[in-house]
């Protein structure tokens, strides 16, 4: 064994919060190997150390290491951190309502864990993630492309689930995205979805159009309403979110660059105020990039702009 991978420091993600977000974004790192060590941290000892000893009874079963606890100093030396904590999302609420309140939380955080992983790349997931990252980047100071949220890449995943649903493909063939707001004002970019290549509106069976305008808008608002209709159901989503951060997690800490839609830091693109919010974006060990142009017809980029207003206007009123 050459001494260089004898002295490779063991990779670290540390996720915040361990609630049924952070804890089944635990579980999911845990299981795909997201990193070597998975560490698990929530002021609410009893709640967190409960769940670390759940997970690592089935330390046999996984490729990587479970730790946490209590403690802010179970995340120090930490490559990326991941902050799900937050008060939760009620039946009916939508993410923006969240705001006041998680961005004091997520300010108090940040000047905690910053000092303990003074070069981690740090993503926010609790809602309103557009507006928290801003929060977040503004309070520590970090550089924009180490502070992200998740964005768009779950409603993306949705999105992508229901049109192999109704096209009857797998969903590896779907290239669709969400952009905007992780909220009320996301939409598709329906001008460049397609399906191995071929244009969505183009798709036929037995020479039929497949998706018509009203199927296409029908998969619009059944992705972008899906996180309340399973929150009416079981109060939360955490399984996909905690394998969408998985991934994300696995993206900074591989080789190479994905395109993922995530939200990070727009300034004029398309004449939108300084904002965070989701376009399809490169993003690697070193981070969010910029965003991959992708084209967008002259709907899109309105819709585009309304959703980035919507945004810069919480931003402004929180303020206040």
């Amino acid at each position: 064994m050459s001494s260089a991978i004898q002295s490779r420091r063991p990779s670290k993600v540390s996720i915040v919060g361990a609630g049924s977000v952070g804890s089944s974004m635990a579980y999911a790192c845990l299981i795909r190997g997201s990193a070597d060590v998975v560490a698990l941290y929530d002021i609410a000892k009893e709640r967190v150390d409960a769940e670390v000893a759940d997970l690592a009874h089935g330390s046999e079963f996984v490729p990587s290491r479970v730790m946490g606890g209590g403690d802010v100093n179970e995340t120090a030396n930490s490559d990326v951190v991941v902050i799900t904590a937050g008060a939760r999302q009620k039946p009916g609420q939508s993410r923006l309502d969240l705001v006041g309140v998680n961005a004091g939380i997520i300010s108090s955080l940040m000047s905690q864990l910053v000092p303990q992983s003074p070069n981690a790349i740090f993503v926010i997931v609790t809602n309103p993630c557009d507006v928290l990252a801003v929060v977040a980047q503004q309070v520590s100071g970090l550089p924009e492309n180490r502070v992200f949220s998740s964005g768009t890449l779950l409603d993306s995943s949705r999105l992508r689930f229901l049109i192999s649903q109704w096209a009857d493909v797998t969903s590896p063939n779907v290239h669709a995205v969400i952009a905007g707001e992780h909220g009320d004002s996301e939409f598709p970019i329906w001008s460049t979805a397609n399906i191995s290549g071929v244009p969505i509106a183009d798709w036929k069976v037995d020479g039929e159009r497949v998706f018509t305008e009203q199927v296409l808008d029908d998969l619009g608002h059944e992705a972008a309403e899906a996180a309340y209709k399973i929150i009416e159901g079981k109060g939360a989503t955490n399984y996909g979110i905690g394998l969408a951060g998985s991934r994300i997690t696995e993206v900074l800490l591989g080789a190479g660059h994905a395109v993922l839609p995530v939200s990070a830091m727009v300034h004029g693109l398309y004449g939108v105020p300084d904002v965070a919010l989701s376009l399809p974006r490169l993003v690697s060990r070193d981070g969010v990039g910029a965003p991959v142009p992708i084209p967008m017809n002259p709907d899109e980029i309105k819709k585009f702009q309304e959703s980035a207003e919507n945004l810069h206007d919480t931003l402004e009123a929180l303020k206040s």
